[in-house]
């Protein structure tokens, strides 16, 4: 269970990276980034279609660039991340003497 969680994490991030790149070198090409970050061009290839769905890229003949839906995501991500985190927190155990009880 916490493993899934955990991939889901690493791969959010990878995304999360890849649209960093694309935000500060648009237009950017896979070759580039995959050189750049180290992930392998199918990861990157990936991440960009996911990005790609979700609106925040676009490909362009010279390589992805950002949309006008990019800004307002990125404007609202540390909320949802502090979101997420403050959740994951409530859920840790911190006494197990209680499940003993």
């Amino acid at each position: 269970m916490i493993d899934r969680l955990e991939k889901e994490v690493d791969m959010l991030e990878r995304h999360l990276q890849v649209l960093r790149m694309v935000i500060e070198n648009e237009p950017i090409g896979i070759v580039k980034m995959s050189n750049e970050t180290g992930y392998p061009h199918h990861k990157v290839r990936y991440s960009l279609r996911v990005l790609e769905e979700e609106n925040l890229i676009e490909p362009s003949s010279q390589g992805a660039i950002t949309t006008e839906e990019t800004q307002a995501f990125v404007d609202d991500l540390d909320g949802k991340v502090e979101e997420i985190v403050d959740k994951l927190d409530e859920m840790k155990i911190e006494d197990a003497t209680a499940i003993e009880g």
